[in-house]
């Protein structure tokens, strides 16, 4: 058996409730379909974040960005 959620919608929630049951859809099937949704986006975001921090980052270029920095502000002063 299902487990019951409960929802205080706002005026936001119940505008964003009207626009996604346009359709026909009832109000359940429509706030299940939203969750199911935002759920599949939040998967895909976290896998975009691990595979770019598991990019190759290639070879070091031998810049050191925080000296050439460094430098530039002690040309500032």
């Amino acid at each position: 058996m299902a487990d019951t959620i409960t929802i205080r919608p706002d005026a936001e929630t119940s505008h964003a409730l009207d626009i996604l049951t346009l359709d026909g859809a009832s109000r359940s099937a429509a706030i299940r379909q939203a969750i199911i949704e935002a759920g599949m986006r939040a998967e895909r975001a976290a896998a975009m974040k691990r595979a770019v921090l598991n990019m190759d980052l290639g070879e070091p270029d031998g810049i050191d960005v925080a000296q050439l920095i460094a430098a530039d502000r002690e040309d500032e002063r």
